[in-house]
């Protein structure tokens, strides 16, 4: 079952509440996303740890109810 836009964008602003989210729908199909969180709690992270909050955020639905996700994550510019 596919996830709507909103639905991908209170989850992550849900577990990272300061974050500014982008979301595209890459496909117009509802199953390819590419997804721009910005948040000051990314500050001093790796890539890697800020892309697995931005998962863990998510809630388990990446894989199962949100197919593709391309992630891109950033502090804000100061």
């Amino acid at each position: 079952m596919a996830m709507d836009i909103g639905e991908i964008e209170r989850l992550i602003k849900a577990g990272i509440p300061d974050a500014n989210v982008t979301i595209e729908d890459l496909r117009g199909d509802g199953d390819h996303y590419a997804a721009y969180v910005v948040s000051p709690a990314f500050e001093g992270m790796p890539r890697i740890k800020q892309h697995q909050l931005v998962y863990a955020a998510l809630e388990g639905k990446m894989g199962t109810d949100l197919h593709a996700l391309a992630l891109q994550t950033s502090v804000p510019e100061n």
